[in-house]
């Protein structure tokens, strides 16, 4: 790439901040509430604490906690609130990381590392990750960072990972097995019970991968709806994420990973005292960590509180569940498989989904796709409740543009044939 010389002369901040609005012109929309993708939205007051709060530790460095013990106490507290949520005992650990793949990348470390200390993987072999087809892209990710290599195995019909098609592809180098709740394309728990099952069957790692559902499905459960066991009370779970800067409405970038007990968090401990400086340990991939982002998790899981998560919780699944009514009331849509959490997976039925998402597209709404099946994909938040009305408005209009031009094509091709 072509080079930049540093500015001979510094800028005032009036003058970078025109610059910077200016740049940003283009960016996704996220607070109008148009964007159905990549945003995670709480409210203005939820965002002013946790930026207050970042503000206030912005410069501190989380890689000392002796120097800095209001972040070690900060992150503790996070870390153990998550696990109440969690399913977590008195003897359960885990660590806050910068997000949901750093997240899954600690819980590969200590998996690898296990079977390296149990001699589990043979001669000539990598270390081996059995996951569903549905699994995020950070675990091969992380293996292609650790020296592993990650088998998917095809999801059942409704997208929900097969547990006997993973117990089939377990093999001598296998390690780890992976289960997500949800998953990101459908939105839906995997069969986490089953899946924990052939994984303490076979003394293999199992990781649930709840980045999008940690901090909403125990509220979701809370409001009286059904949510599979999913969590580390599942017998046969050693480890789970859940990103607080998703649906934890904190900072980015802040994320736990969660682990069973004590014994299973060491495995991902990295020491090093063979430099002059003296002993170096980190319980993360990362070094120096702003502190902003530990802080600002702390103050908004105080500020919100369980009453406030369920508040917005409930503000999610009403906007779930007028958009997913207006759906299934439209005979050219439908919705894929049983989506558990905030996720709606919306597909076509004799008409093309993808059309569909380009007239959406032009009313103004930022429109997130699927290609397995073609799937408009609604990340919901929120403040989606205000206007899910507009969006269903513009969604049946969306429908009937696209069904009047396919049925213009065909009369002309029909007109041409003859």
């Amino acid at each position: 790439m072509p080079t930049l010389p540093l500015p001979a002369h510094g800028a005032a901040w009036t003058d970078l901040r025109q610059r910077m609005a200016e740049a940003a012109s283009g960016d996704l929309d996220w607070r109008s509430g148009r964007a159905t993708r990549n945003a995670w939205v709480a409210s203005p007051q939820v965002h002013h604490v946790a930026e207050e709060a970042f503000r206030l530790f912005q410069w501190d460095n989380g890689l000392y906690p002796s120097s800095f013990p209001s972040l070690k106490r900060f992150q503790e507290e996070a870390v153990a609130i998550t696990a109440g949520l969690l399913g977590g005992a008195a003897d359960s650990a885990g660590t806050l990381t910068t997000g949901g793949t750093e997240s899954n990348f600690q819980a590969c470390v200590a998996a690898r590392e296990k079977a390296r200390r149990e001699g589990r993987v043979p001669a000539g072999r990598v270390p081996r990750i059995v996951a569903p087809r549905t699994a995020h892209p950070s675990f091969d990710k992380a293996a292609w960072y650790l020296g592993m290599e990650v088998a998917r195995v095809p999801v059942g019909e409704i997208g929900r990972a097969d547990p006997a098609a993973m117990a089939r592809a377990v093999d001598d180098a296998t390690v780890m097995l992976v289960g997500s709740a949800p998953c990101w394309p459908y939105g839906c728990v995997d069969p986490i019970e089953d899946i924990a099952a052939v994984a303490a069957a076979r003394g293999l790692w199992m990781h649930v991968d709840s980045c999008v559902g940690g901090f909403t499905l125990p509220f979701i459960r809370k409001l009286g709806r059904e949510v599979p066991p999913f969590d580390l009370s599942v017998p046969g779970v050693d480890s789970m994420s859940a990103d607080l800067h998703k649906y934890g409405f904190a900072a980015k970038g802040a994320s736990v990973v969660l682990f069973r007990d004590e014994a299973r968090k060491a495995l991902t401990r990295f020491t090093f005292d063979d430099w002059p400086t003296g002993s170096y340990a980190t319980e993360v991939f990362n070094g120096t960590r702003t502190g902003g982002a530990i802080s600002a998790a702390w103050a908004v899981l105080h500020h919100l509180g369980e009453d406030g998560y369920l508040k917005l919780t409930g503000r999610m699944l009403s906007a779930f569940d007028k958009i997913k009514a207006a759906v299934d009331a439209i005979p050219s849509l439908g919705i894929f498989g049983r989506p558990h959490a905030a996720v709606l997976p919306v597909v076509g039925r004799g008409i093309d989904v993808f059309a569909v998402a380009e007239a959406m597209e032009a009313r103004g709404w930022t429109v997130s796709r699927c290609k397995e099946p073609p799937i408009i994909h609604l990340l919901l938040n929120p403040l989606h409740a205000d206007i899910a009305d507009r969006y269903v408005d513009d969604l049946r209009a969306a429908v009937a543009d696209v069904a009047a031009k396919s049925g213009a094509a065909r009369s002309r091709e029909v007109s041409y044939a003859g």
